[in-house]
């Protein structure tokens, strides 16, 4: 009697200790597992290959490490030499740069729609340029009939020492050098001022070219 009593509690305790080893299973198992990783990853020629550890012939390639359960652990990323990895590192300043550029454009197509909400807006702000640079035209238009006038009254006085320009008095020859260069001032000027004229028209064509499409309404939005 005491012999089968024995035997029962033995295989009360095995049983017991089979159902805490079998909820210590199930607790890994759902936590993904904690033991040694099994790393797999796809070689050049296209096989799968498994092994208890970072596989060499992966090196060029992104491997996966995996629970025992088999749900990914980690990914490893690909083994680079020094000039795949200055490739990289290119490809993303440039990545970076072609963004940054998109956000200044971004910012700077906002600020131009802020300053030109219509085309009036932005037709009105070309004529207030173009009529500033004529007028300052306009004055060195006047200041060359001036100059001419000028010239004029030298070219009486010159007219007496026609015949032997070097007995003009020196006074009148540097009044005429004087009148020579100051009407080559004004002509570059003028010239200035109409490339200038151009600058401007090119730069507000070029708004206009940028505005156009920014003006347009949203599609399914009614024009105002």
């Amino acid at each position: 009697m005491a012999r089968t009593q024995a035997l029962i509690a033995s295989l009360a305790w095995l049983l017991l200790l089979a159902s805490g080893g079998a909820v210590h299973a199930q607790k890994a198992a759902a936590s993904g597992g904690s033991g040694p990783g099994i790393y797999s990853c796809t070689d050049a020629k296209g096989r799968i290959i498994t092994a208890d550890r970072p596989i060499p012939d992966c090196n060029d390639r992104e491997q996966r490490e995996l629970n025992p359960s088999g749900t990914v652990r980690r990914t490893i990323e690909p083994t680079y030499t020094a000039r795949e990895q200055a490739e990289r590192e290119e490809r993303a300043r440039q990545t970076a740069l072609q963004a940054a550029r998109q956000v200044e454009e971004r910012r700077r197509e906002r600020a131009l729609l802020m300053r030109y909400p219509t085309p009036a807006a932005h037709d009105h702000e070309r004529a207030e340029a173009l009529v500033q640079i004529d007028a300052v035209i306009q004055a060195a238009q006047k200041r060359l009939s001036e100059l001419s006038d000028e010239r004029k009254s030298i070219d009486d006085e010159l007219e007496f020492y026609r015949k032997d320009p070097s007995k003009a008095p020196s006074s009148l020859r540097r009044k005429a050098d004087d009148n020579a260069k100051s009407v080559a001032v004004q002509n570059q000027f003028i010239s200035d001022q109409m490339d200038e004229k151009k600058r401007v028209n090119a730069r507000f064509d070029e708004e206009r070219a940028r505005l156009t499409s920014l003006w347009a309404p949203a599609p399914g939005t009614a024009a105002r």
